[in-house]
């Protein structure tokens, strides 16, 4: 599992046709008491029109709209077990139970991002801006024997200014033992903190030796930085431009502009994305993307991805009552966050490559993997291809309208995509194709499987992904499954016995990570 130390943060202005207006309606979803008893008037397989009980803010009236409305928008409406709302007593515990209980071919659960957050609490975190230390950090282990190594900092942050470091490992927080403590609260206080101002004790091992060294990081707000590193990398054969991209998000738009505007200027002949810790976010943003990477001539006309909602809506939008119409690839600017400073409507600059590299693990999630499937739905005529280089991704081919209700916004599984070529189901998530790992059944891609290399940092030549995607570049070789599972880099699932011990990220907003979030588009888009 991997952890950043801030929040994805996605932006509901857009979705102006779901909470355009929010209620304040005293008590919201936090009045858990039952109003009403066995008097709900509930019959199984009948359900009212949520609009009737939208807004209505007493415990009853909110379990029933978020009954009637699951049933409405759901994508999987027909496995949700159809309870009694008044034999429930708390809403948020009856949200937990519309949902499916089915499993994937690998025994996960089907349906893993189903949740609900304040309003007041999703609206603060539009910006991108979280509580955090400002470092990111990878679960290698997370039960004893317990190992957790830094991924990277953010700059202008604490962690960054401490000259904290890729491939660190933190072996104590607050002077309890990370590696092999039974004390499971303490490491999770430490390392999830939910509130600024918290001062924590890091004992970090430095990388290749057994130096320790203790810095004291205190939480506050940061705004997580999407786009890293951008740089170009001369070879033998031509320029190689290289982006970590860490988040579709509001402030990603501008950067990705400027970068790729950059890469223009540096004649690149090929790119690598590094979207290993990229959880997701806009849909639309990896649309532009799609487009900044592969070009007018390979996405004009082109499906990028087409929303496909449950059974009982095929043809309108269940949530905005508009016509259902695909995604295309997107080649101009959206204006996700106000001034930036680029007018909306500006074309967007391309590379107009006929190939990408694309840096995955575990953590490439949802609108990230929304873009590995979009740039492989363009038809082999027009001659692209995408390369995987590293894990196999997340498994997220959904996503949700955040939807509030009563001072809570809901999330829930509304709508599954597919590509131009119709290709759309990998619940099981993208692999390159010599990836090997019997309880998986990955979409193979073309390309090589490859741990996350702590020992470099990231954009650098000899870090083992990047590494790899050079020398494919040159051989069209990977390096051999033992070279790459002898890296520091695959978390190891704790086993049934071992989950007590295990530390791990239970806070809500650690989920709005891994988001696909659908909005409307601009008028002249749709």
């Amino acid at each position: 599992m991997d952890f950043i130390m801030t929040t994805q943060l996605i932006k509901p202005l857009l979705i102006s046709a779901l909470s355009a207006s929010l209620l304040a309606c005293g008590g919201g979803s936090g009045n858990d008491g039952s109003d009403g008893g066995t008097s709900s008037g509930w019959t199984p397989g009948v359900f009212a029109s949520s609009s009737q009980f939208k807004g209505q803010c007493n415990a009853l009236d909110e379990k029933n709209w978020l009954r009637s409305w699951s049933n409405e928008t759901y994508l999987w409406y027909d496995e949700i077990t159809d309870r009694d709302p008044a034999s429930i007593v708390g809403v948020i515990d009856y949200f937990h139970t519309l949902k499916t209980e089915e499993k994937t071919a690998s025994g996960a659960e089907k349906d893993k991002y189903h949740y609900a957050i304040p309003t007041d609490e999703w609206q603060q975190q539009q910006s991108g801006a979280g509580i955090n230390y400002g470092f990111n950090f990878k679960l290698l282990r997370s039960a004893p024997p317990r190992e957790v190594v830094v991924s990277y900092t953010e700059p202008g942050t604490p962690a960054s200014a401490a000259g904290v470091r890729r491939g660190w490992e933190i072996v104590a927080v607050n002077g309890v033992d990370m590696i092999n403590s039974n004390d499971v609260d303490a490491l999770n206080n430490a390392l999830f903190p939910s509130s600024k101002g918290v001062q924590t004790d890091f004992t970090f091992k430095l990388i290749g030796s057994n130096e320790e060294r203790n810095i004291t990081l205190t939480t506050s707000d940061f705004v997580r930085d999407p786009v890293m590193n951008v740089s170009t990398i001369a070879t033998n054969t031509g320029n190689v431009g290289y982006l970590q991209f860490n988040s579709h998000n509001d402030p990603a738009e501008r950067q990705l502009y400027d970068a790729f505007n950059q890469m223009l200027g540096s004649n690149i002949s090929d790119l690598v994305i590094d979207m290993r810790y990229n959880g997701g976010g806009y849909l639309a943003m990896a649309a532009q993307l799609g487009y900044m990477v592969a070009g007018a001539y390979n996405t004009d006309g082109l499906v990028f991805e087409k929303t496909i909602f449950n059974d009982k809506h095929p043809t309108i939008n269940p949530v905005t009552g508009q016509e259902i119409k695909p995604y295309l690839f997107i080649d101009e600017y959206l204006g996700f966050e106000p001034d930036s400073g680029v007018s909306e409507g500006t074309k967007l600059p391309s590379l107009n490559l006929e190939r990408v590299f694309i840096l995955s693990s575990s953590n490439t999630c949802s609108a990230s993997e929304a873009l590995i499937n979009g740039l492989r739905g363009i038809p082999l005529a027009r001659g692209f291809e995408v390369v995987l280089i590293g894990g196999k991704t997340c498994g997220k081919p959904y996503g949700f309208y955040p939807t509030d209700n009563c001072d809570t916004t809901f999330f829930t599984i509304q709508f599954t995509g597919e590509n131009h070529a119709g290709e759309g189901e990998y619940g099981e998530g993208f692999a390159p194709e010599n990836f090997t790992d019997p309880e998986f059944s990955p979409v193979p891609v073309t390309g090589c499987a490859v741990a996350d290399d702590f020992t470099h940092q990231l954009g650098d030549k000899s870090e083992a992904m990047l590494a790899a995607a050079l020398s494919y570049r040159a051989t069209g070789l990977c390096p051999t499954p033992s070279t790459a599972a002898g890296l520091k880099g695959y978390a190891v699932q704790s086993s049934a016995s071992e989950m007590g011990l295990s530390i791990g990220d239970n806070r809500v907003q650690t989920q709005m990570q891994n988001n696909r979030v659908l909005t409307p588009l601009p008028k002249e888009l749709n």
